[in-house]
């Protein structure tokens, strides 16, 4: 592996697990709030997506991008709308599948939304979390750091 390919395969590591227990956080909480809680689901969703947000800021912030450091209350708000903002590409993609193809099954919907949806939205993520949220010393998008 050459220098320059370990920094960012390091990232991509790091960025994808904490992306795993951020969303095993959202939707162990959803179920619970859902459940025995007794929320409604958007209520739901509402608090358990904060809180997978949450998850996954702490992690990139004391993990994959520790190195970089800056103000944590804008790092947070930065975070927080790149991840907004991955929402509404996958809630894009289900009203796309949905409404515009006709695909009203509850499988085309997963697919839209949890299939096509999520890996354009992870894409977006991690763009805008390395490039907004954790800048590094002012150079924006550098794998180095």
């Amino acid at each position: 592996m050459s220098p320059a390919v370990r920094p960012a395969a390091r990232e991509l590591l790091g960025f994808a697990t904490v992306g795993a227990f951020a969303y095993a956080a959202d939707l162990g909480l959803f179920v619970w709030l859902r459940g025995p809680a007794g929320f409604g689901p958007l209520t739901a969703k509402a608090l358990s997506f904060l809180a997978g947000c949450s998850v996954a800021y702490a992690g990139n912030a004391l993990g994959t991008y520790r190195h970089r450091t800056g103000p944590r209350m804008r790092q947070y708000a930065v975070f927080l709308a790149v991840n907004l903002a991955g929402a509404l590409v996958q809630l894009l993609c289900v009203a796309v599948s949905h409404y515009g193809f006709g695909l009203t099954s509850q499988r085309a919907d997963t697919v839209s939304g949890a299939g096509v949806g999520m890996a354009l939205a992870t894409v977006l993520r991690f763009w805008g979390t390395r490039t907004w949220a954790f800048r590094g010393e002012g150079r924006v998008g550098s794998w180095t750091g």
